[in-house]
């Protein structure tokens, strides 16, 4: 059994909806498809909790009312038949009476979550009943049913193989099964969900837990590119990836994947398959445990990074100096990116400057601290392993004319990162694509 995620611009539109139905279903294959809400639909349903919060009711009927009209519009393009039309109407009235419900009292994170979740279960309702009308064979299951973190908040993976294990042997029979990403519940039962990018998470965790033969993520993109395509001329879709590989680049900017979804995949050893919705054809990108050895496979690049520096005579031979200047970013929950240290000195970069003035401020109790704001940071991924001689020279010549403030290399076999300026992430990547793909 395959597992297929549809992302919302995948399901965005009931022309969308009626293609990712004809192909989950016209292989005749059994699958397991999780889906995200329709585009747009989950910035609406914050946007109502926004409004409640604030105990503006009105504010929040008015959204609710305009989400309520683009629904009902859809079924009507959605469905041929009186019957399936009648029967989302009543659906959908039912989903748009209970967020009305939420207007009338106390408002929480708790009743927030409740409405965030709605999204997904309209969309897996909708796409359901479309199959239905199809005469395809199709069970909707409810995530709630199965997926659950733990008290860490993190995904408990052996729950959730048990659970979906006897749901699927009370389900059986069925080409396709329909599930709802993003959504869980907690340890403690109630309604919550794997942030954003979750819907793939879902994905993982189910192909994990089945086990699947492959796990595909569907989105609007032809797989991973070996640069960012929206900044720079001629690249290329990557045809294989590592799992340590699609992790680096997910993490630094490659939006396709979710950083953590990976991790169930590669631990269970089911590849992850990135592929085209409006391209089904298209091969897409693999991604597996194997290594492709001498090879670099792309570049990527995170923004709004700033670096912070710390120098010390205090740091020279004592032992300590590093955990002191640690713990102020862990008393702050503020993760670091990049690491570089001398003897008297080290850098550090974040993506989250919330509390930046206040750990500046403690840092100086240490030693003298600068700040440089507006940075980048690019990495090159591959294999990276240091026995490979010669990577590293032709990626420094490749930055040669770059104003480079931090460069990491040797915390990971599969990356070489650099900080630089913002304003020269884009001459910085074209360097490297000419360099590193294009042969200039």
């Amino acid at each position: 059994m395959k597992v297929m995620k549809f992302g919302g611009t995948s399901v965005g539109s009931p022309e969308r909806m009626k293609s990712v139905a004809n192909m989950v279903s016209e292989s005749g294959d059994q699958v397991f498809v999780v889906l995200s809400a329709m585009s747009g639909t989950t910035n609406s349903l914050v946007e109502i909790s926004n409004y409640l919060y604030k105990k503006n009711s009105d504010g929040a009927n008015d959204v609710i009312n305009a989400l309520e009209r683009k629904y009902m519009q859809h079924v009507e393009e959605l469905y041929s038949t009186d019957e399936y039309k009648q029967k989302t109407k009543e659906f959908l009235a039912s989903e748009f009476a209970y967020l009305r419900s939420f207007t009338k009292d106390l408002f929480t994170s708790f009743e927030e979550k409740n409405i965030v979740a709605q999204g997904e279960i309209i969309s897996t309702n909708m796409v359901t009943n479309y199959l239905l009308e199809k005469g395809v064979k199709v069970c909707l299951l409810s995530a709630f049913d199965f997926m659950r973190t733990d008290k860490n908040a993190e995904p408990d993976s052996q729950y959730i193989k048990e659970k979906l294990q006897a749901v699927m042997k009370a389900n059986e029979g069925y080409q396709i099964y329909i599930t709802q990403g993003f959504i869980c519940r907690n340890a403690y039962g109630e309604v919550d969900n794997l942030l954003r990018g979750g819907s793939d998470f879902t994905a993982s965790l189910i192909g994990a837990a089945l086990p699947a033969e492959e796990i595909q993520i569907w989105t609007d993109i032809d797989g991973m590119h070996n640069n960012d395509p929206r900044v720079v001329e001629h690249t290329d879709a990557i045809r294989q990836l590592n799992f340590e590989e699609a992790a680096e680049l997910a993490y630094f900017g490659a939006k396709i994947l979710h950083p953590t979804c990976v991790q169930p995949a590669k631990f269970a050893g089911i590849p992850v398959r990135l592929k085209n919705t409006l391209d089904p054809q298209a091969e897409g990108t693999i991604i597996d445990n194997v290594l492709l050895k001498g090879k670099i496979k792309a570049v990527a690049a995170k923004d709004n990074i700033t670096a912070i520096k710390i120098k010390s005579s205090r740091m020279l031979f004592a032992t300590g100096f590093l955990r002191k200047v640690f713990e102020i970013f862990e008393c702050y929950q503020t993760p670091i990116d990049m690491i570089t240290t001398s003897e008297v000195g080290v850098s550090m970069s974040i993506d989250n400057t919330n509390h930046l003035n206040e750990i500046v401020d403690e840092l100086k109790k240490y030693g003298t601290v600068t700040v440089d704001s507006d940075m980048c940071i690019v990495c090159v991924v591959g294999d990276l392993d240091w026995n490979n001689l010669g990577f590293e020279t032709i990626v420094l010549d490749a930055m040669k004319n770059i104003p480079v403030r931090m460069i990491s290399y040797g915390g990971s076999n599969y990356n070489i990162s650099f900080l630089i300026r913002e304003a020269d992430k884009k001459r910085a990547l074209q360097n490297l694509s000419d360099v590193l793909f294009n042969n200039k």
